[in-house]
């Protein structure tokens, strides 16, 4: 049961990042975090999309927010999917 529950998290966070902006998200946040501003403005989208998108990735466990003052920043909580990104780019 405890390898069918890992199936289950993999296939979560697989699903969510499928959509170039979640992937440039986690890149991005790879470096440092960023407030929703800033990544909307990075993907050339609306803050209401960008604050969707960042709810996906927040539910799989992909990412946190904290807030401070009206501002929501995001950071990265499994940089080793940045390792999983690079690894899909190298190889055939």
């Amino acid at each position: 049961m405890k390898e069918l529950r890992e199936l289950e998290t993999i296939t979560i966070i697989m699903k969510a990042m499928a959509h170039p902006s979640r992937l440039f998200i986690i890149r991005a946040l790879g470096d440092r975090e960023h407030c929703v501003c800033e990544l909307a403005e990075m993907v050339k989208i609306d803050q209401s999309t960008m604050s969707k998108h960042l709810s996906i990735l927040k539910n799989a466990g992909i990412v946190e927010g904290r807030k401070e003052n009206n501002q929501v920043y995001y950071s990265l909580l499994r940089p080793c999917l940045l390792d999983v990104m690079q690894c899909v780019i190298k190889n055939p």
